[in-house]
C-alpha cells in the first residue's frame, strides 16, 4: 500500500512578504496593476489572507512607499551640508530609478511611515545644520524636492535609456521631421547639432541641476 504523502506546510504570511510582492508586481506592471487579489494570487492565498497585515489597498501602497523611502540615504546633520544633500538627492533619483511607479506617490500620502518621517527630519537638520533659518529650510527642502521628483517624471516618460540611445531617436527625429524643420532653426541646430551627435545623459545633466541648486542656496547663508 502506497505511503500517503504528507500535506507541504506552508510559512506563515508576513507583512513584508505581502509587501515585498506588491512592489516586485508594481515594479514590473506599474501600480495600475496593483490589487489586493493580484498580490493575493502572487503569493499563492487568498485575498482575504491580507487584510491581516494591510488593511486595505491604501495601507497597503503606504507600505509600499514606505519602503521605497527606506532605501534613500538620508543627510547627516553634522557633514559637509551640501555633499549631504546631494547624495540624498543622488539616492532618491536611483530608488525612483528602481521603482518607477512610485513618481508621484512619494510626498501625498495621508500616513506617513517610519522611513519616510526619518528621511524628512534629516533633510530639514542638515539644512538647519548648515545655518538656515526655519522659513529657509522650508524653502531650501521644497525646492530640492521639486526638482528631484520633476526630474524623475521626465525620465520615466522620456523612452531613451542612454546617451546613445538618444542620439539615435534624435537623429531619426531629424529625418521624419525634415519636411517641417525649416520653420524651427533652434531645433535643428540643438537636436541635430548636438544632441544627435552626443545624445543625452541623465546623471550628468541631473547633478549639473543639482548643483545650480545646492549653489544657489548656499548664497542664501547668513554670514557666519
Amino acid at each position: 500500500m502506497p505511503a500517503r504523502s504528507r500535506p507541504t506546510t506552508r510559512a506563515p504570511l508576513d507583512r513584508e512578504q505581502v509587501l515585498g510582492t506588491a512592489i516586485a508586481l508594481a515594479d514590473r506592471d506599474g501600480l495600475s496593476s496593483i490589487t489586493m487579489r493580484g498580490v493575493a494570487a502572487a503569493l499563492g492565498v487568498e485575498a482575504m489572507s491580507l487584510y491581516h497585515h494591510v488593511a486595505n489597498k491604501h495601507a497597503l501602497l503606504d507600505g509600499m512607499i514606505d519602503i521605497v523611502f527606506s532605501e534613500i540615504d538620508p543627510p547627516a546633520a553634522d557633514g559637509d551640508w551640501k555633499a549631504e544633500l546631494r547624495g540624498r538627492a543622488l539616492s532618491t533619483l536611483a530608488a525612483l530609478r528602481r521603482h518607477p511607479w512610485a513618481v508621484g506617490e512619494m510626498e501625498g500620502r495621508g500616513t506617513h511611515g517610519m522611513a519616510n518621517l526619518r528621511i524628512h527630519d534629516a533633510v530639514l537638520g542638515c539644512l538647519l545644520g548648515a545655518g538656515f533659518s526655519e522659513p529657509m529650510t522650508v524653502s531650501a527642502m521644497s525646492v530640492q524636492d521639486a526638482y528631484i521628483y520633476g526630474f524623475a517624471l521626465q525620465q520615466v516618460d522620456l523612452n531613451p535609456e542612454t546617451p546613445a540611445d538618444f542620439a539615435a531617436v534624435a537623429a531619426q527625429q531629424m529625418v521624419d521631421y525634415e519636411a517641417m524643420l525649416a520653420d524651427f532653426p533652434h531645433l535643428v541646430r540643438v537636436v541635430g547639432g548636438h544632441v544627435a551627435k552626443v545624445g543625452y545623459d541623465y546623471d550628468a545633466e541631473f547633478v549639473f541641476g543639482l548643483d545650480l541648486i545646492l549653489d544657489a542656496l548656499e548664497l542664501r547663508l547668513p554670514a557666519r
